[in-house]
């Protein structure tokens, strides 16, 4: 059995790994691009769109709220607007009705972020494998020269080793890009959906403060 699958390592050979990782490198930036792209696109102001959202909703100019949020492509005003809708059913139904917004938002800024992060962990194993596959190699021809007795070139094996060792170091090269921009897409969510939060506040103080009066005067007309 393990001579079975060392001559199968050894006619695969390990070039077909250093492809693989071209390969995942390749896709890797395509993501990234097309990542990044989204992530520009849904860049706004939200402390202007904080500040006027309050002062439209103080001033009981919902449907002006509802076209500021309208207008803006912003995930935080995606939230925010899904809220304001449920303007009728109160607090809670739009209190649940933004959490609902905020995970169909998260979902769709980390499509294909998984992949990334893929990548980043199992590279450096993939680089590794290649390596195994050339240290393999060059003992497999260390012990055949042995076997006839003749010499081999030690510079020879020690060539092979070293080109067996760029497998691994194509990994990392591959891997810690990776890494570091699945983390950095995490991070600028992360921030989105906080900043989706703060906005949503501000319809929850407003719905909070429209049921209120309505309160006080259902007790003050039990009272007479």
């Amino acid at each position: 059995m393990i001579e079975t699958m060392k001559n199968l390592m050894l006619r695969g050979g390990a070039g077909w790994v250093m492809w693989l990782l071209i390969g995942l490198s390749v896709i890797s930036l395509a993501i990234a691009i097309e990542r990044a792209w989204v992530l520009l696109r849904q860049g706004g102001e939200v402390r202007t769109l904080v500040l006027d959202l309050n002062r439209l909703l103080r001033a009981g100019e919902v449907d002006y709220a509802q076209e500021l949020l309208a207008k803006s492509k912003c995930v935080e005003a995606t939230v925010a607007q899904a809220g304001l809708v449920e303007l009728e059913r109160g607090p809670k139904a739009a209190e649940q009705s933004m959490a609902a917004a905020r995970g169909v938002e998260r979902s769709r800024l980390e499509e294909r972020l998984g992949f990334l992060g893929t990548v980043g962990n199992n590279a450096p194993f993939v680089g590794l494998l290649g390596t195994v596959i050339g240290v393999v190699g060059a003992f497999e021809e260390l012990g055949a020269g042995q076997v006839a007795n003749t010499a081999l070139a030690p510079e020879k094996v020690m060539s092979a080793i070293a080109e067996a060792l760029v497998a691994t170091a194509m990994g990392l090269v591959v891997a810690i890009p990776a890494v570091a921009v699945f983390n950095y897409f995490q991070g600028r969510i992360t921030q989105t959906i906080e900043r989706s939060e703060t906005l949503g506040y501000v319809v929850l103080a407003y719905l909070e403060g429209r049921k209120a009066p309505s309160a006080d005067r259902t007790s003050d007309v039990e009272d007479r």
